[in-house]
């Protein structure tokens, strides 16, 4: 068998091996459209769907009591969540729990862990991070009374694009407080070493956490063998929890305990909450972290939609990500050549996430033209179409379809009849 073949019956063959084709079914797909922007959104699922339902029923049916009775007692959902979250970043029970928003997460982190002392005071992050996380680490600092400019150390790219696990190794200095970094880069899809990371990490005293929003889901983790402090994620990407969905916040074991930065209603020691007593008794694992009440129906869809997860597999699921992801590459490679394409993820399957990165210098005008033909792809300034194909859903007779479209709207120029100004929302 041939390793790479570019005919469409090349591709239907590969559907038909594919372990992972029949999760197909479970989700809502229009089949007009190619859907490669799952993540950003990724799609809804009909076990999603039932599940939101299931607690909408709770609460007309039950109303208060919801919280402790129904098929999911809303006082244990965020445990209960976190407990099917755990294995898919490679936690143990009580070491995850569906809480808050990715950047709100990280407020409650950074201000649990962030212990300035002396001259070992400043934040390590990196250029090429998201930029609410910049954000979230300027102002926490802006709280302890620093100069961001000061005491935020940025690593720079070597290339613009990926980072050099040695250069942030490197920036590990004695000044060094905590490290925040990404594990997969959201515009290039570089993967980062975060086993290596840690241990220099720690090799140096310097706690270090990640922002797992673009691997959650389609990269398997071992967070509490590698020893990581603390991670956070959301899970409207690639765990399909819905627009806003709960995210996802991780405390290792051993740092269980330590007093939250941020404390509320329920931080609490559930058996406890209750007593309305105005000294804080901190549940003893990662609950701790929560602030506030649960929101029960932006969790809801998480209940179908993990159950997926459980069946398929993470780890099949990264196996089809790397070769769905490798097959868009070698199509584009093979179809698309002298078109000005570039592609700006690593190669290596050990450094690739979940998307492709593709870099053109019309690329705002090319999304525009890919949805005008059912190809729902993700925009990135200045010039990055990111495509990510989802083991869970997307077929590669899907991503044969996409390209095959892509060629025709460059061959016949056909993204020049759009305008260069991006939407507000890309």
């Amino acid at each position: 068998m041939p390793m790479f073949d570019a005919s469409k019956r090349w591709a239907q063959h590969l559907d038909q091996s594919d372990t992972l084709a029949k999760f197909r079914e479970e989700f809502y797909l229009d089949g007009r459209r190619i859907y490669l922007d799952g993540n950003s959104l990724g799609l809804l699922s009909k076990r999603a769907h039932d599940s939101l339902l299931d607690l909408v029923h709770s609460w007309r049916q039950l109303g208060i009591d919801g919280w402790s009775e129904g098929n999911h007692p809303w006082f244990y959902l965020s445990e209960q969540l976190g407990d099917m979250m755990a294995p898919l970043v490679g936690a143990d029970s009580g070491e995850v729990i569906a809480t808050g928003s990715t950047t709100i997460n990280l407020h409650q982190l950074v201000s649990t862990f962030y212990q300035p002392s002396g001259h070992r005071n400043k934040i390590l992050a990196d250029q090429l991070t998201f930029p609410s996380d910049i954000y979230a680490l300027k102002s926490q600092l802006q709280q302890h009374g620093f100069d961001p400019d000061q005491k935020l150390i940025r690593v720079p790219s070597q290339d613009g694009w990926t980072l050099r696990e040695t250069d942030l190794i490197d920036a590990m200095n004695d000044d060094v407080a905590l490290v925040i970094l990404p594990s997969v880069l959201y515009k290039s899809g570089q993967l980062l070493n975060l086993e290596a990371l840690t241990h220099a990490a720690h090799e140096r005293n310097i706690l270090i956490g990640f922002d797992l929003a673009h691997s959650v889901g389609v990269v398997p983790h071992h967070l509490t063998d590698w020893g990581v402090d603390f991670a956070f994620w959301c899970t409207y990407k690639y765990l399909n929890g819905g627009p806003g969905s709960v995210g996802g916040l991780y405390v290792h074991k051993k740092h269980w305990g330590a007093a939250p930065g941020l404390a509320g209603w329920f931080s609490s020691k559930k058996s406890v909450q209750f007593d309305m007593d105005h000294t804080l008794v901190a549940a003893d694992t990662a609950a701790a972290y929560q602030i506030g009440t649960p929101h029960i129906l932006s969790a809801a869809p998480l209940l179908g939609s993990l159950s997926l997860f459980a069946e398929a597999g993470i780890h099949e699921v990264r196996n089809k990500s790397l070769r769905i992801t490798r097959y868009l590459m070698d199509l584009v490679n093979h179809q698309l050549p002298n078109m000005g394409f570039s592609l700006a993820n690593p190669q290596q399957d050990q450094r690739r996430g979940g998307h492709v990165a593709l870099v053109h210098d019309e690329a705002t005008r090319i999304c525009k033209a890919l949805k005008a033909h059912q190809v729902i792809p993700d925009f990135r300034p200045p010039n990055v179409i990111r495509l990510a194909p989802i083991a869970l859903y997307t077929s590669f007779s899907d991503v044969w379809n996409a390209v095959e479209r892509l060629k025709i709207i460059m061959e016949n120029h056909e993204y020049e009849q759009f305008t260069q100004q991006r939407e507000v929302v890309s």
